[in-house]
């Protein structure tokens, strides 16, 4: 069945931060699952997995470091409206919820301080270091950072120098500088406060323990997925980041995946594309309990800048011909 939204929910602050009141809520949702006979999520005869990548305010709060604007400007907070009215609407069907959360340190590799060029200046966000950039010594390792991480500055140089290499020839992204954003401990890395209430809504409507997955700690390579990391071994074979099992274990437990969040282009495209990697070794045919709600997702566009919505459409096009369904939240049909 389809839920009517709960009386609490207001869709205009959805773009804004405030306190989730739990108390209250719990109260709520006793009453909901006392009204509509909810069972218990362990109860489900089709278990239905929703992912969400990266629903946060840095990414989805308007103001914030690196709002997901898409194309409309507001594309994030349209998503979410969406997703949280998903939520509510479908708190019956959906047994389990999982959240990642990228989640970062000063000093990692995608952020202005790990660079500097022969001034000693720092790249501004958005700037792309390739291959010759660092070769030619337009950019370097920034030697001062080598004593905390118990390296020379010259082998600094030379992680950078082969991840720029590893990212050229499996046909990733250029290295990307992006601008300070997820924080651990940072406001930017909690979750958008009306999905975590909806989500709290869910976990206590349907007695389920929602998941929540930090990636992106490592300080040597990108972490755009939440499946594993952009470059996994340095030069001297020491492991940058480890591979994720448990999304292609859980795929297997259940009868659906749906996956929304943030951005379209690069967290969400990589997440699926590194599943649909993991689950083509395995069963391609896996790739048939995926759903992807293509409208509770946009795309990294930044003005005058840079504009990914056509590379996300290009991904999406290519799960598609693996076998995931893309769909619209709106549309229960086309995913029950």
């Amino acid at each position: 069945m389809t839920l009517p939204l709960p009386e609490f929910y207001d869709p205009k602050e959805v773009g804004s931060v405030y306190r989730v009141d739990y108390a209250e809520l719990s109260a709520l949702a006793f009453d909901c699952r006392q009204t509509y006979n909810l069972q218990p999520a362990s109860a489900d005869r089709q278990k239905t997995w929703l992912l969400l990548v990266d629903v946060q305010n840095t990414f989805c709060i308007p103001g914030f470091e690196l709002f997901v604007g898409g194309r409309s400007g507001n594309g994030a907070v349209e998503d979410n409206r969406r997703l949280t009215e998903f939520i509510y609407r479908h708190l019956d069907s959906l047994t389990h919820i999982t959240a990642t959360l990228d989640t970062h340190f000063s000093q990692q590799v995608f952020f202005p301080v790990f660079f500097v060029d022969s001034s000693g200046n720092h790249p501004t966000p958005y700037t792309n270091i390739y291959l010759d950039d660092l070769s030619s010594g337009k950019w370097s390792f920034n030697p001062a950072l080598a004593p905390r991480f118990g390296i020379s500055p010259a082998y600094g140089q030379k992680m950078m120098l082969h991840y720029a290499e590893t990212l050229l020839q499996t046909g990733k992204y250029a290295l990307t500088i992006w601008p300070y954003h997820a924080m651990l401990g940072g406001i930017g890395h909690a979750m958008v406060s009306a999905v975590e209430e909806a989500i709290f809504y869910h976990s206590l409507a349907r007695l389920d323990q929602p998941d929540f997955e930090l990636k992106g700690e490592q300080p040597f390579t990108e972490f755009y997925s939440a499946v594993g990391p952009e470059v996994l071994i340095g030069p001297r074979g020491e492991s940058l980041g480890a591979r994720n099992p448990k999304f292609l274990q859980q795929l297997q437990q259940v009868d659906r995946l749906l996956i929304a969040g943030q951005a379209k282009s690069h967290c969400v495209a990589w997440t699926v594309s590194d599943l649909l990697d993991d689950l083509q070794a395995t069963d391609p045919a896996l790739a048939q309990k995926i759903f992807l709600l293509e409208d509770c997702s946009s795309p990294v566009v930044v003005p005058g800048v840079l504009d990914h919505s056509e590379a996300a459409d290009a991904a999406y096009a290519r799960f598609a011909q693996a076998g995931i369904r893309i769909v619209r939240a709106a549309d229960s049909q086309s995913w029950m």
